[in-house]
């Protein structure tokens, strides 16, 4: 069932996308903030009793309504109500509109629109970016905004569905996800004073959960691509990032693309970085493998990376129909 609800979930989000500012956004900030109200004094257990609070218990409530409508009622509506929750915690129109809009004001030439939106999409001060960095920061937040919101959820999805816990794993992990972005985003951007164990556990915990989701998804950008670079810049460059599971998604993807990324590094809640990766060529001057006919090299990057996640989605899913199928033949 894991493949038909991933696949209805994906069509439906490419039907009908959710806006920018939807009420699922909202809602998400709205209970992590009422969490962290009713729970946090300041202490360091209390650090745990918020975070247990704000990603165990939704994932709790998705299995125990999956379990009771596959116990109960049937089978299309226990697949309907994982479709649901993939709807809402998976894909790429969850960030795709800011990549699109960025995407179409360098195409027009207008790098300050472009900057503009970067800024507001990643709460970065934008403003000195020269282009080659605008570019590669596009580059970057959109390999881990696509990590994040599809690859993630994925493979934490797929992992608990086969042990019978429905869409538990893909609650668990946006809602943990979310709370790390949140909770320092706070902390670093608004300069809200925050429980700093409450902040630092949130990024452990989901830099934990994270862990091997990010290794398949350097490792499916790595057979979709340049197989031999991306390995090559996996094992060289992935400890240039401050954080490790970042590390060696983006420097499996330059590799797999043939992009430089890495660089200066814009203030603001972004990794801290202090060396380039030196895969693949710079991306103010070379061409990307797969680049888009008929694009200036800097923006054929960005289509390059486009085709680089879509074969990487359509790797997974081919991987995972043919579990289903095992299974279903037995």
């Amino acid at each position: 069932m894991s493949f038909f609800a991933v696949l209805f979930a994906l069509m439906l989000e490419q039907v009908k996308p959710l806006p920018r500012d939807n009420w699922v956004h909202d809602s998400l900030t709205a209970w992590v903030r009422w969490t962290g109200r009713n729970f946090d004094a300041g202490q360091p257990h209390h650090a745990r009793i918020v975070w247990a609070v704000t990603a165990l218990v939704p994932a709790l409530i998705a299995w125990a309504i999956h379990f009771a409508l596959s116990e109960y009622v049937s089978f299309f509506l226990t697949l309907a109500f994982d479709v649901a929750v993939l709807y809402l915690t998976l894909g790429f129109r969850q960030f795709s509109h800011y990549f699109t809009d960025i995407r179409d004001a360098l195409e027009r030439g207008d790098e300050d629109q472009a900057r503009s939106l970067l800024a507001e999409w990643r709460h970065l001060d934008t403003s000195e970016l020269p282009r080659t960095e605008l570019l590669r920061h596009v580059i970057e937040h959109s390999l881990l905004a696509a990590h994040r919101h599809v690859f993630g959820v994925f493979f934490w999805f797929v992992v608990l569905s086969g042990l019978g816990l429905g869409p538990a794993g893909a609650v668990l992990y946006r809602m943990a996800e979310f709370g790390s972005r949140y909770w320092a985003f706070k902390s670093l951007s608004l300069g809200v004073a925050v429980n700093e164990g409450l902040r630092d556990l949130s990024q452990k915990a989901f830099a934990l959960i994270d862990h091997i989701p990010s290794r398949l998804t350097a490792f499916g950008f790595a057979v979709v691509g340049n197989f031999e670079e991306a390995v090559a810049g996996w094992r060289r460059d992935a400890e240039l990032w401050k954080h490790a599971n970042e590390g060696i998604i983006l420097a499996a993807a330059a590799g797999a693309v043939g992009v430089q990324l890495g660089g200066a590094s814009a203030p603001g809640v972004t990794p801290d970085r202090s060396k380039s990766f030196t895969v693949g060529v710079d991306a103010a001057e070379g061409e990307a493998t797969g680049s888009t006919p008929g694009l200036p090299p800097q923006l054929a990057h960005l289509g390059a990376v486009v085709g680089l996640v879509w074969r990487s989605v359509v790797l997974w899913m081919l991987l995972l129909a043919l579990l289903t199928l095992a299974n279903l033949l037995g």
